[in-house]
């Protein structure tokens, strides 16, 4: 039954690492080199605002529906980018497939809460684990193939034929899900400003420091439009007959403490992810090839993390215990990082990876199963889709502020030795870190490198102890041995 759930789930997954391998190709063909950044923000764009849209969407009118329509819109959008001939052409299809995307990502999690009972779950949501692992890992190496010996329009082309496959298997094996019968008026109003509250914060993290000075007008201004499009946003869904984010949610502390703690741990884990492979060039000095083998064993230690936290939530009937004692060790494995990562053999530093994954691991399908099982069955779309909602913007902040952080104290440091210029040269060098450089440009980057570094892995084992103190007052409600789909079948009897 969950065979076309898991597919439509790799697909969107594989997207997200297949495409970055293309995108020099995709700027050389299509000549705009300099908005190659769009391909990727605007899909980051529409997926994370769509999310919790299809949420609300698969409660109101059934998980199989919107589903089947997530993949529809992902396949259609992928065409587009295939065929795209221009830069705006292939920036507005990708906006469409982020759309699908979103809705890949909530429907795919919230048919899972309707046919597992909440003490099964967690073994399930191993697979979506495995599912993200694997297309991690694939999709560079396949994105690669593509443009060798293809071409980068292969990235876009490969998605149709997985996607009628998903399509059809979830068309046949999703009939029997209940399908609401009571029609109930969408909060229209209530969309359109999540999405400009969304649109506003999304290009905050993703510009800020980079192509935008953080000082800048414009930066004020996208603050400014975010913080007013959400105060709106939260007095709509007050007056709202069927809001989009009902605020009785947020009276829910179990559902409420599951959101806060996913974008905390997300903030910590998507920057690990992101400036790992970045540490390992510039500091352990490996090669760009060598860094995407050496995070393989932070990506094995999650998955092996999810999957037995599902083994345990299941034989146990609990989760905090599990996340708790997952994010304990998270906050540990960053400790070595900090202090003694340029001093530990290229082994060490491997299993320090491992457990870094497997602090971070278990927590994904704890907090999911928190959030669904203490949710009521009407609001288990929404509550579903909100978790991937707040472990992306969880993300996106934890990268923007991380990055920040490196980049910063970086410049300070090389400013006060008046040697700015090396930053640049070091963040451009290809291959072999600091190592490579000469003795001169050595003995000054050096110490500046590992003392960034440094305050990075600190602050996110302090973002680490942060969400360990929401598990620890996080109230445990005891996970229900019945699925939702079962619960509404007896009722309706």
């Amino acid at each position: 039954m969950l065979s076309g759930v898991l597919l439509g789930m790799f697909l969107s997954a594989l997207d997200q690492s297949i495409v970055a391998t293309a995108l020099p190709a995709m700027g050389r063909a299509l000549g705009g080199l300099q908005d190659l950044s769009w391909i990727v923000a605007i899909y980051l764009l529409t997926s994370t605002a769509s999310t919790p849209i299809y949420g609300k969407l698969g409660d109101l009118y059934g998980r199989r529906l919107m589903i089947m329509i997530a993949i529809a819109v992902f396949v259609i959008g992928s065409l587009f980018c295939g065929l795209a001939q221009t830069m705006a052409e292939i920036v507005a299809a990708r906006a469409l497939q982020g759309i699908g995307a979103g809705g890949l990502l909530s429907s795919s999690q919230s048919v899972i809460a309707d046919i597992i009972a909440p003490r099964e779950r967690g073994r399930y949501q191993a697979y979506f684990s495995g599912i993200y692992a694997v297309a991690t890992v694939a999709g560079p190496v396949v994105g690669g193939l593509f443009v060798d010996h293809l071409s980068w329009r292969w990235v876009f082309w490969i998605n149709p034929p997985l996607g009628i496959a998903a399509f059809l298997l979830c068309r046949h094996a999703l009939r029997l899900l209940p399908v609401p019968h009571i029609r109930r008026r969408i909060d229209v109003t209530g969309a359109a400003l999540l999405i400009a509250a969304v649109s506003c914060w999304l290009f905050v993290l993703s510009s800020g420091g980079r192509q935008l000075s953080w000082t800048s007008p414009t930066m004020a201004t996208l603050i400014a439009g975010g913080l007013l499009f959400a105060a709106l946003f939260v007095v709509q869904e007050r007056r709202a007959p069927e809001p989009i984010l009902p605020p009785r949610l947020f009276a829910n502390y179990v559902v409420r403490q599951a959101w806060l703690a996913s974008f905390v741990i997300t903030m910590a884990q998507m920057a690990t992810g992101i400036l790992m492979p970045s540490f390992l060039q510039l500091v352990i000095g490996v090669s760009a090839g060598q860094s995407g083998v050496m995070i393989l064993p932070m990506m094995v230690g999650t998955f092996v993390g999810s999957f037995s936290a599902g083994r345990i939530m299941r034989r146990t009937g609990r989760y905090r215990p599990v996340a708790l004692t997952a994010i304990c060790l998270g906050v540990c494995a960053q400790l070595p990082l900090a202090f003694e990562a340029q001093s530990m053999s290229l082994p060490v530093i491997l299993v320090t990876m491992v457990l870094v994954g497997l602090g971070f691991g278990p927590t994904f399908p704890a907090m999911m199963v928190a959030g669904q099982n203490g949710a009521e069955l009407r609001d288990l779309g929404i509550v579903t889709s909100m978790i991937a909602f707040f472990r992306t913007l969880g993300g996106s902040f934890g990268i923007a502020i991380l990055w920040s952080i490196l980049i910063g104290t970086l410049s300070a440091e090389l400013a006060s030795v008046h040697a700015s210029a090396l930053g640049d040269a070091i963040l451009g060098h290809a291959g072999g870190g600091v190592a490579s450089l000469p003795e001169a440009s050595r003995v000054v980057l050096a110490p500046a490198l590992a003392h960034s570094y440094r305050l990075v892995f600190l602050t996110n084992a302090g973002i680490c102890a942060i969400a360990a103190v929401l598990l620890a007052t996080m109230r445990e409600k005891p996970l229900r041995d019945e699925s939702a789909f079962s619960i509404r079948q007896r009722a309706a009897e």
